[in-house]
């Protein structure tokens, strides 16, 4: 029987402009299971954005039920998401989301201070996931002295630092130029070899060809849902 690593029973979110309220999700559906590589798409006001909020735990639904590895985690506190979000979520994020005035090292550190591992610990362990991401001779660079590309390497490394249970990433080669695009889309696949959960969020059809699943979100609901046998 397959894990169910992630799971979004009947959610809805509910914003309100003025006197006016409207549903970005509406009984939204989806079962993610581990090892599994969700492609989400859809047209823009879709709700994708929303559903990644919901199911990354940025967010928590007006109604419906979030379940991560199992445990019900639709009414948690912010302080109690963060706290989840830090040990078993891995974010790759468009605008790479780094410290500017921190060293590639210690951006990539980061969660591990807020999960109080000392600081040679930190240190090892991330100079090591640099290495691997091919820049272990830039671990004192800032962002301002790295590419787009590097840049977005660092941020794949500090994903994995916690060795997350799902990794989500949106629109990750959407800043890069044409050379780097294909380099992270190729460090994704090798992840998702490696037996990494990853969901990612894309408008790039050719992009969303790489994963194992493709889930096109529109109105707020899943309205299509299909295995990609040549996803790699």
């Amino acid at each position: 029987m397959r894990e169910a690593v992630l799971e979004l029973k009947g959610v809805c979110k509910k914003y309100a402009i003025a006197d006016q309220e409207f549903y970005a999700l509406c009984g939204l559906n989806l079962t993610i299971y581990k090892g599994e590589f969700v492609s989400i798409i859809g047209p823009s006001g879709s709700g994708k954005s929303t559903f990644l909020h919901m199911a990354s735990l940025l967010d928590s639904p007006s109604e419906g039920t979030v379940l991560l590895l199992g445990k019900d985690v639709s009414s948690y506190s912010e302080p109690e998401r963060a706290k989840l979000r830090n040990a078993e979520i891995g974010f790759i994020f468009q605008q790479f989301n780094l410290l500017a005035k921190t060293s590639a090292q210690e951006n990539v550190a980061l969660p591990l201070l807020y999960a109080g591992v000392d600081q040679d610990e930190r240190n090892s362990r991330a100079a090591k996931l640099l290495t691997k991401v091919g820049l272990g001779d830039r671990l004192s660079n800032t962002p301002a002295q790295l590419s787009g590309g590097q840049q977005q390497r660092v941020a794949v490394a500090r994903a994995l630092i916690n060795d997350p249970a799902i990794i989500f990433a949106d629109e990750p080669t959407g800043n890069l130029d044409s050379k780097s695009g294909k380099e992270i889309k190729q460090m994704i696949i090798d992840l998702h070899d490696e037996g990494r959960t990853i969901v990612m969020v894309t408008h790039d059809p050719e992009m969303a060809k790489i994963g194992s699943r493709i889930v096109k979100i529109e109105d707020g609901k899943v309205v299509s849902d299909i295995q990609n046998k040549g996803g790699k």
